[in-house]
């Protein structure tokens, strides 16, 4: 696991960025803490300087919005998930363990699939 920052150093709303094997956005979705990776799965943009709209961030390049609890993009151009990292909180800091496996879609799964939340 690795130590990111204490619960006070990331307010509601926001996002930091860390560097493991791969790097990481956290971000705090009114109150509570995921991480995922950080770069954009349709271009090369960073998720941590994207906007965050409830479970939602949406890539600052060309506006895909991916789900922060599952990784899955609900909405084009994204077409494939981000990794999703458990996270941790004890004793007032976050830590998250960085998952090593690639994301693997599964079987006769769509690529993406709009979710009730990013209809309405």
């Amino acid at each position: 696991m690795i130590p990111v920052c204490s619960v006070d150093e990331l307010p509601v709303g926001e996002s930091i960025r860390i560097t493991a094997d791969v790097p990481v956005a956290i971000f705090n979705a009114d109150g509570e803490i995921y991480a995922i990776d950080d770069t954009c799965s349709h271009q090369d943009a960073s998720l941590a300087d994207g906007f965050l709209e409830g479970c939602f961030v949406e890539c600052p390049l060309h506006a895909a919005l991916f789900d922060l609890r599952t990784g899955m993009p609900s909405c084009l151009p994204a077409k494939k998930p981000v990794r999703t990292h458990p996270v941790f909180v004890e004793d007032g800091t976050i830590y998250v363990h960085v998952a090593a496996q690639p994301v693997v879609q599964p079987a006769g799964q769509p690529e993406f699939a709009l979710s009730q939340e990013s209809v309405a």
